[in-house]
């Protein structure tokens, strides 16, 4: 069974797709408030090696292909469609992790593993979780400032193939969230590149409330 943590109002969430600034705005926003920051991307390997290949079935699958297989044989549609980490395998152990760190501190969670549906029976409140959607353009200039655009597409025969369609599996996946999102009525802000990192930080923090949060705990 897994934990509920809707009780946890210690505990702020923030999600979206990748290239979106999501590690880096968490990274300040814990700092900033003296907030423990876990990243569901760090835990990826553990929460791997924990799931039984009966309840991550499709993590199963993925082990076994080659780099072709996974990124130059399929299309973007089927990566999208079938890789364990957009589907929600594993993501009870972030529950289990966070139940018991939560009960000592306020926690900031970042990743793209917390989906919309699967996150939000767990939240206090819809001001606790926010969902970056960055445009397919803002995510290719994330990946070439980083240096790591070609890292998955070099390891495979044909990186040309790969990086188009690793590129269109995100970005179909961004659509997938900002599409659930909406649905079930919580926040997203889109990153575009016309507001600054620090104009980014402000949008979430104000939505997130936290100075407020912290005033009424003195």
């Amino acid at each position: 069974m897994q934990a509920d943590l809707s009780l946890r109002k210690n505990i702020f969430w923030l999600s979206g797709g990748s290239g979106a600034g999501k590690s880096t705005i968490a990274r300040r926003l814990a700092q900033k408030h003296g907030m423990v920051l876990y990243s569901s991307d760090e835990t990826m390997a553990s929460h791997a090696k924990r799931c039984s290949p009966e309840e991550c079935p499709q993590l199963e699958e993925f082990k076994k292909m080659t780099m072709d297989e996974r990124w130059v044989e399929r299309s973007p549609e089927v990566m999208l469609d079938t890789f364990h980490w957009f589907n929600g395998e594993a993501f009870r152990f972030i529950l289990d992790d966070l139940a018991t760190l939560a009960e000592r501190t306020r926690v900031i969670v970042e990743g793209f593993r917390l989906l919309p549906h699967l996150l939000k029976p767990h939240l206090a409140s819809p001001r606790h979780a926010v969902w970056l959607i960055p445009t397919a353009d803002f995510r290719r200039s994330a990946f070439e400032s980083r240096g790591t655009l070609w890292n998955i597409a070099n390891e495979t025969s044909q990186p040309e193939v790969a990086l188009q369609n690793l590129l269109k599996r995100d970005h179909l996946f961004s659509q997938r969230l900002e599409r659930d999102v909406s649905t079930l009525g919580l926040k997203m802000i889109a990153v575009d590149g016309r507001f600054s990192e620090d104009d980014l930080l402000g949008a979430v923090e104000a939505h997130f409330a936290i100075q407020q949060n912290e005033d009424s705990r003195t």
